[in-house]
């Protein structure tokens, strides 16, 4: 049996292309203008990170999202493993984004610079992340109670 490739829908509409496109010549833009200046350490920086990432993140949350899946499963509640992932990887994503300001590093530099305190980031981060936890748990709770409700009734 041969089999037609459709390259129209392998490819996708002329508009995703053209927007693919733009977004390839927008990366390439940014990329030329991030080297200019210290190519050297910004290269280095990429290499950097992209190898931390991968020889020592990935292989870190990969385990903790594992143990999680088996803790889970022991449990009887494999899906409520999607109810930890959420609030970890949002809490995760925020910590990447603020850490400067979470760590204190550069306080001072952001008060001088906004005129506002620079304190309270690390609070606030965990305060987020207690919310995103609780709102998980109490969607994790709704969802057990109403899988209790729509089961049937067992005869005994």
């Amino acid at each position: 049996m041969t089999r037609r490739w459709n390259v129209r829908a392998a490819a996708g509409s002329p508009v995703v292309l053209v927007l693919l496109g733009c977004s390839f010549a927008l990366t390439a833009y940014a990329g030329v203008r991030l080297l200019e200046g210290d190519r050297y350490h910004i290269l280095l920086w990429l290499v950097g990170a992209a190898l931390l990432h991968d020889l020592v993140l990935l292989p870190l949350y990969s385990a903790a999202d594992r143990a999680a899946t088996r803790m889970c499963s022991a449990l009887g509640r494999r899906e409520a493993v999607v109810h930890v992932r959420v609030p970890v990887a949002l809490s995760g994503l925020l910590l990447l984004v603020w850490f400067p300001m979470i760590s204190g590093r550069v306080a001072e530099r952001y008060e001088g610079a906004t005129g506002l305190s620079g304190s309270g980031f690390a609070q606030r981060w965990l305060l987020i992340t207690a919310v995103l936890f609780a709102v998980s748990g109490f969607a994790l709770l709704l969802r057990l109670r109403r899988a209790t409700k729509q089961r049937p009734p067992t005869d005994h």
